[in-house]
């Protein structure tokens, strides 16, 4: 399970300098992959999310059963997770919608907690953030708000429309993957799939 190899690595990687990102992992981790959707039990009314970039797909779900599909586009950097600010790709992993934009300049906007616990960790590791700002994104998750979108990893990910509508754009929109990272449907399409999304819904990135 990745939160118990996250885990040991925290103990076994010897490079880790700072004994307080040590202590936040273990005391968190539990609370936050839950938060997060690892390993969580998904109640019977809710819905939840899951996007399937290799088929451009997003799926509603509820329990087992696929209530709606989308043609989606995404991440124009390709299939691979997001490892840093203007790889343009989309994450990939477990997320919960935090908040809604109705002024986007893409016509309505979900917004995810991304970077999430993984993305900080191997950020951190990997040097694309510093220590602080991975303690300040797990103090974030903790306090279910929105982590800090101005680190080396970037940030404001979100599932949005298209904004304003011609036939250039609808072709661009069904031919190609062109966002910088989010997931993007029509603009009719969001307004459906809002029936279906509240704040915390979960939802799943995969390839």
């Amino acid at each position: 399970m990745e939160s118990k190899r996250l885990v040991n690595n925290v103990y076994h990687d010897r490079q880790t300098p700072i004994p307080t990102v040590i202590r936040y992992v273990i005391a968190f981790s539990l609370i936050t992959l839950a938060w997060l959707g690892e390993g969580s039990l998904v109640l019977a009314e809710d819905y939840e999310l899951e996007v399937i970039k290799s088929k451009q797909l997003l799926l509603v779900k509820k329990g087992t059963e696929i209530e709606r599909s989308y043609h989606v586009a995404y991440g124009m950097g390709g299939l691979g997770t997001k490892h840093r600010s203007g790889d343009s790709k989309t994450p990939e992993g477990v997320y919960r919608v935090l908040d809604f934009g109705k002024d986007s300049k893409f016509y309505y906007f979900m917004q995810l907690n991304y970077p999430n616990l993984l993305d900080a960790w191997y950020g951190y590791k990997n040097k694309v953030i510093s220590g602080d700002e991975f303690e300040a994104i797990l103090s974030a998750i903790r306090n279910t708000s929105l982590p800090p979108q101005d680190t080396g990893l970037g940030g404001y990910i979100g599932i949005h429309g298209i904004g304003q509508v011609n036939s250039e754009k609808l072709h661009i929109h069904n031919e190609f993957n062109w966002t910088d990272g989010c997931i993007a449907l029509t603009n009719n399409e969001i307004n459906d799939l809002r029936q279906y999304v509240s704040i915390g819904t979960r939802v799943l990135i995969r390839e």
